[in-house]
């Protein structure tokens, strides 16, 4: 496969992100940051998101995981997590955890494990 296909297939994978909702029009604002002096930012902002997501993902399932589950400490993790997906244009992952956090406002620990199943 030659760099124009590899191209035409990022772009059109891109595409069908945004239409199922995974992306929003912040990771195109990211896209235009882009430029010939930088030209791997979208592939080192988006893979330092991966990276920080896993660590706050391991935070919050150790948080989860607990006998007497500390809403505080797991809807912190939740919020830079909401706030570093929000910045990519992470849409889905954003609206995921704007719905975690009203559980962990009620303190409902079933609902909160009902919107990680309905996302996994």
């Amino acid at each position: 496969m030659d760099v124009g296909q590899l191209q035409r297939r990022l772009v059109d994978y891109t595409a069908s992100l945004f239409r199922e909702g995974f992306l929003d029009d912040q990771f195109t604002q990211l896209q235009q940051l882009q430029d010939e002096s930088n030209p791997d930012f979208v592939f080192e902002v988006v893979s330092l998101f991966f990276e920080d997501s896993e660590r706050l993902l391991n935070d919050l399932a150790i948080s989860l995981d607990q006998p007497s589950v500390d809403f505080k400490k797991v809807d912190a993790h939740v919020h830079q997590l909401k706030g570093s997906s929000s910045s990519i244009g992470a849409q889905r992952v954003k609206n995921v955890c704007i719905a975690f956090r009203n559980f962990c406002e009620e303190q409902n620990i079933e609902g909160t494990m009902e919107v990680l199943l309905d996302f996994f």
